[in-house]
């Protein structure tokens, strides 16, 4: 009589954890499916702006909602998404952005926009208020990233080329996993031209050990302590790695940057797999 409430027990025991099981898997595939991402690569949807702030004369942070406050945009670290809008004379126009937000952001993305006086998708960002809608199309983008893939990170960036960087930056830095470290070089033209500087700015504050930012200015105000002209070779070499081939460069800006910071690192030793241009 024993033996057999003994074996009911083990019964009911492995029935209980069976259900345990079931109900573990059952609420991991909704959450994966709840917080799967809401980009679709083949075509356009549309996101309501919530929240416009304007941070400079030409440049503004525009806030976008996502379908539930527990929705994740879905972008890979490094990629970016393509913009629908039109332009001053009513045509189409599409462009491409990378959020400075990560899908540890959830219910909402960011877009740091500098708009250009002749900017076709400036105009429409210029134009759009609360409460209007965005079609948003992605992910896009060659940039693949794996936590640990190279030992540091440099970072060439021009005035608005820095929101992919910054977007790395902040996965790397904000994965406790990760000990990649990440040495920026920011330029910009005048002091006003610098985007997210407070949020790199607490970046380097947080995580003093792993990031470093050096900002370059063409047009310096007075008393001003960082770089000044255009990022130059000796600048690479004083605040990136050094070649190797667990690191990587990447390098985001205006064309003529591009193709001068291309120039300067392979007259240093990057070899062309120690590169990459957004």
């Amino acid at each position: 009589m024993e033996f057999l409430q003994a074996q009911e027990n083990q019964l009911l025991v492995g029935v209980a954890l069976s259900v345990v099981a079931i109900g573990i898997a059952a609420f991991y595939l909704y959450s994966s499916r709840k917080n799967s991402g809401c980009l679709d690569p083949e075509k356009f949807k549309e996101f309501k702006l919530v929240k416009r702030v304007q941070l400079s004369h030409n440049v503004a942070k525009f806030t976008f909602a996502l379908p539930t406050p527990t929705s994740v945009l879905g972008l890979p670290i490094g990629q970016h998404i393509s913009c629908r809008g039109k332009d001053s004379q009513g045509e189409e126009v599409i462009k491409a952005y990378t959020p400075t937000t990560l899908d540890s952001d959830i219910g909402y993305f960011e877009l740091v926009i500098k708009m250009y006086p002749q900017g076709r998708m400036s105009h429409h960002f210029r134009e759009m208020r609360v409460g209007d809608y965005l079609s948003v199309k992605g992910p896009k983008g060659r940039f693949r990233y794996q936590p640990g893939e190279v030992r540091a990170f440099g970072m060439l960036a021009g005035g608005s080329g820095i929101t992919p960087m910054f977007q790395v930056a902040r996965a790397i830095l904000e994965n406790p996993t990760d000990n990649t470290k990440v040495h920026l070089i920011y330029a910009n033209v005048t002091y006003e031209d610098i985007l997210v500087k407070e949020e790199l700015d607490r970046l380097a504050a947080n995580y003093p050990g792993r990031f470093k930012v050096y900002y370059v200015l063409n047009q310096p105000p007075e008393g001003w302590d960082g770089g000044v002209g255009f990022v130059s070779k000796e600048m690479i070499q004083a605040h990136c790695p050094p070649p190797a081939h667990d690191i990587r460069i990447l390098r985001c800006g205006p064309p003529p940057m591009n193709k001068a910071m291309a120039a300067h690192l392979d007259a240093l030793g990057y070899d062309p797999d120690m590169q990459f241009q957004f």
